[in-house]
């Protein structure tokens, strides 16, 4: 037997990780909801304002949740799985957010008025794949639930690529359709945006599967 797995069987292990993760993917499943919010036509400009504010203050939440777990990892001696598991968890579910954020903040710098059909479903197949993590990781802190936590990952992996059917379709109409190439780039940028978070949707999960196989 490793040395390692030794030390995890004989000594307490730090559960504040699992607090931690807790709270970063409740954090990040209301930043997925407010910018499914976000994406409808039917509000105001200042709703709309309110609505990127909000997630803006959602990302420093999550930049400091992230920055909790990189700091317990070097004053922790016994990890509850792997140091670069932890590691790269937390940096997935912080790039899910800041992808998120990014595309807010375009619709603004932009000026952009109104949301394609395109880019409100991939909006709601991000937030899907949220939900998803938001189960699987609230399952983490015991490991008996594999079962459960590998549907989840099933689950996201899936959406992902119903995700890229949609982006390919959707690059492929814009420029099929759209004339003014500033509005093409635009709505190219987001669209973009939006599709690489359900990457990082995907490559959470794809940690998450490593902590099982290693774990359970």
């Amino acid at each position: 037997m490793r040395l390692d797995a030794i030390l995890h069987a004989i000594l307490p292990r730090e559960d504040k990780f699992f607090r931690y993760f807790e709270e970063d993917v409740d954090n990040l499943l209301t930043a997925a909801t407010v910018f499914t919010e976000l994406m409808s036509n039917e509000m105001s400009k200042e709703e709309r304002a309110q609505k990127i504010k909000r997630i803006e203050e959602l990302e420093h939440k999550g930049d400091e949740i992230t920055h909790r777990i990189f700091s317990a990892l070097g004053s922790t001696f016994i990890t509850p799985f792997d140091r670069e598991d932890i590691h790269a968890l937390a940096s997935k579910l912080d790039d899910i957010l800041d992808y998120l954020q990014g595309a807010a903040t375009r619709i603004t710098l932009y000026g952009i008025k109104k949301i394609s059909p395109e880019q409100q479903k991939l909006a709601q197949l991000i937030r899907d794949q949220v939900v998803e993590l938001h189960t699987a990781v609230k399952h983490l802190h015991n490991l008996r639930n594999a079962q459960i936590i590998r549907e989840t990952l099933v689950k996201i992996n899936s959406i992902e690529n119903e995700a890229d059917d949609l982006f390919e379709r959707a690059i492929a109409d814009l420029f099929d359709t759209c004339e003014d190439p500033i509005k093409l780039i635009k709505s190219k940028e987001i669209l973009v945006s939006l599709e690489t978070a359900t990457d990082q949707c995907e490559d959470a999960a794809n940690v998450i599967e490593s902590i099982i196989v290693k774990n359970a």
